[in-house]
């Protein structure tokens, strides 16, 4: 939720028009996120001051805007050095507004100006400081706090370099953030900072990087009763930054808004201060950790431009369920050998001996991610024979769940930026348990505070409701299973039978997504109605669940995935033939129960939508309508029956209007609880 992006050019001439095009597309590629509200600031056409341009509502009211604000005879104005700031914003404090949208500003005369992801917690103690102090605000937002502050502490220490500034202010916040600043009192200088909220550094140049890292320096810092003070003490024996004579850099809260220019980035970690300044990358912390690294790695993404572009597709939502059957390959790839049924997952082989003397495995999430565990549950129980919990990452933390030393903790989010997964990530780690990362982005902040991991390679997904993520997440849960039982005589038969499975997968979602336009008819009949009842049970009730999420995220209709084993402790009092009712019986080992559940719908008039089995004439003649996938072993089932469920989603919103990328209220990457 919410994103930044931040360019600076050092010695490579661009004309206004150029950077303003560069900042609001680099905010178009952040919209997935989630937002309410945009804006940014750049020099003014004197170069002596900042004009911020800010806009209610979508990035292209913030784009017309800019064309009645900005004189067109200063569009050709080109300039050497020049940094600017943008921000996507989704209210947090304060309602969507053009006063509480980003940049916020210090004072009248924008001397300092600052785009903020993330919350922070203690800025009513902050604000109350500040107002003692003379400060007056404009908006109802947190980060409006942050600009005063710095502008607070420039005026007591006028000495100060722009990053030792910063260094002061992160020291007040409480919460998480990510910080990018501009001051014309600094002109050409960009400071930013990350704490629990992520942000990149993307690098362009035309000449060879000298160096493939960045060094890392540290500074002391001291606090005198309630004054502020720092006092910088560099480690010289450090190599010197990156320095290049022409030199581009772009801050971004992800890689989908630097591809087009560059795939040279750096992740930042916690606590990092990174300062630009003469065309110089420094990157500081204010204490020295022995886990920290004295160097931050320069990654060579292999992201490409096609990936976040919509193609022939009317939404990112719609193409990335199309590209489910090369996604589950690319998530396989390399890892599961079909000529020798072996599976090897080299981000946790060295830890499988460990795991495997585990006590338990806890596979812990939130929404999408969490339905993931639900549906391996079953098959990680019977390969592994070890206790198997999910839980849902807020009610984990609630509840202080208790965790051991002899536990494995999979934590698994597409972003890998969740802010409830990465705090229950903390708090099993503090615990002494083994921690797994199961994410999609290189980078996060899962990955990097995980011991081991399993990347899902789906490719960027654009959409907010997760799609292509959840059926990755899915079989690479699948494949940790398969290695666990690889030593074991007695489940060789059944991991064979899996292993032919995952092979044909891919063919068998193709042939789901042919049956598009039967699914669109379905999902006419059904996007006028109030309510929506999902059913099913075994490997399938995760697919209800799963199901029902979509229904919510996409067409803000009320939709429930039910066990069917429940349906006679309460959900069979809303049976009747006004009721919309989807329900999910295949050829597995609970099919008799399902279809005793399904007789007992139609006997009280029910009329439901059954998604079966190609050739299943027993389960069509009970149904009122049908979706049939194709028939795959038991434990892959949920796979095929959930694309269905992502298309009638996505057809129903489309019917009601309703926007499929960015669905209203809902982010991305949810970094903030």
């Amino acid at each position: 939720m919410c994103g930044i992006f931040a360019y600076l050019n050092y010695h490579m001439p661009k004309s206004r028009k150029e950077i303003l095009d560069l900042l609001v597309t680099g905010l178009k590629r952040l919209e997935y996120r989630g937002y309410d509200s945009a804006g940014l600031a750049l020099d003014s056409p004197d170069g002596h001051n900042i004009n911020i341009i800010k806009k209610s509502g979508k990035v292209a009211a913030l784009e017309q805007q800019i064309l009645e604000d900005e004189d067109k005879t200063n569009f050709d104005i080109i300039v050497a050095f020049h940094v600017g700031i943008a921000h996507t914003r989704w209210a947090t404090h304060g309602v969507p507004s053009e006063v509480n949208s980003h940049p916020q500003r210090s004072d009248s005369d924008n001397s300092f100006c600052v785009v903020h992801n993330g919350i922070v917690t203690n800025y009513k103690e902050l604000k109350a400081f500040l107002i003692r102090k003379g400060y007056e605000f404009e908006s109802d937002t947190d980060t409006e706090v942050i600009a005063k502050l710095v502008h607070h502490i420039y005026k007591q220490h006028p000495s100060y370099c722009f990053r030792e500034l910063v260094e002061q202010v992160i020291q007040q916040l409480e919460g998480a953030f990510a910080l990018c600043f501009k001051s014309h009192l600094y002109p050409g200088e960009c400071v930013a900072t990350r704490r629990g909220s992520p942000l990149l550094v993307g690098i362009k140049t035309n000449t060879r990087l000298a160096t493939d890292h960045v060094p890392v320096f540290y500074s002391k810092d001291t606090r005198r009763g309630n004054e502020l003070s720092i006092f910088s003490r560099y480690d010289t024996s450090e190599i010197e930054p990156l320095e290049n004579k022409e030199i581009e850099y772009f801050f971004a809260s992800d890689a989908s808004a630097v591809i087009e220019h560059t795939n040279q980035v750096i992740f930042l970690e916690d606590d990092d201060v990174a300062a630009i300044k003469d065309g110089l990358l420094s990157i500081h912390r204010l204490k020295r950790n022995v886990d920290d690294l004295h160097a931050r790695e320069i990654t060579t993404l292999k992201m490409e431009i096609q990936q976040i572009m919509k193609g022939n597709y009317n939404s990112f939502m719609q193409k990335e369920i199309f590209e489910q059957p090369e996604s589950v390959v690319n998530t396989m790839r390399g890892r599961v050998n079909f000529e020798t049924s072996q599976v090897v997952l080299g981000g946790i082989k060295d830890y499988i001996p460990e795991i495997r003397r585990c006590r338990r495995l806890m596979l812990i999430g939130c929404g999408t991610s969490y339905h993931s565990a639900i549906a391996t549950r079953q098959l990680l129980e019977e390969l592994t024979e070890l206790p198997v919990m999910v839980e849902s990452a807020s009610d984990f933390l609630d509840r202080n769940t208790p965790v051991f030393r002899d536990d494995v903790c999979f934590f698994i989010s597409q972003s890998g930026e969740t802010a409830d997964t990465l705090l229950a990530l903390r708090y099993s780690k503090q615990h002494g348990a083994l921690i797994v990362g199961v994410t999609n982005t290189v980078g996060s902040s899962i990955c990097r505070e995980s011991h081991c991991g399993i990347h899902i390679n789906a490719g960027p997904e654009i959409g907010v409701a997760s799609t292509k993520a959840y059926t990755s997440q899915f079989i690479s849960l699948v494949m940790f299973a398969l290695v666990m039982s690889e030593d074991r005589k007695s489940m060789e038969k059944r991991r064979d039978e899996i292993i032919a499975g995952l092979k044909e997968l891919p063919e068998k979602i193709r042939s789901v997504l042919d049956i598009d336009s039967k699914v669109q008819t379905i999902a006419s009949d059904l996007y006028q109605k109030k309510s929506l009842l999902i059913m099913g049970r075994g490997y399938n009730y995760a697919t209800c669940m799963e199901g029902a999420l979509k229904v919510k995220e996409l067409t803000y209709l009320h939709s429930e995935g039910i066990m069917s084993g429940e349906l006679k402790h309460g959900p069979l009092a809303l049976i009747d033939k006004a009721m919309p009712l989807i329900m999910i019986i295949t050829r597995d080992p609970v099919y008799t129960k399902c279809v005793n559940a399904l007789q007992q719908v139609t006997a009280r008039e029910g009329r439901p939508i059954v998604i079966c089995e190609d050739g299943d004439e027993e389960t069509k003649s009970l149904a009122w309508k049908t979706i049939e996938v194709p028939h795959i072993v038991d434990c892959l089932q949920g796979i095929l029956t959930v694309i269905p469920m992502q298309l009638l989603s996505y057809h129903i919103a489309v019917l009601r209007g309703c926007n499929v990328d960015c669905p209203r209220n809902l982010a991305k990457s949810v970094t903030v609880e």
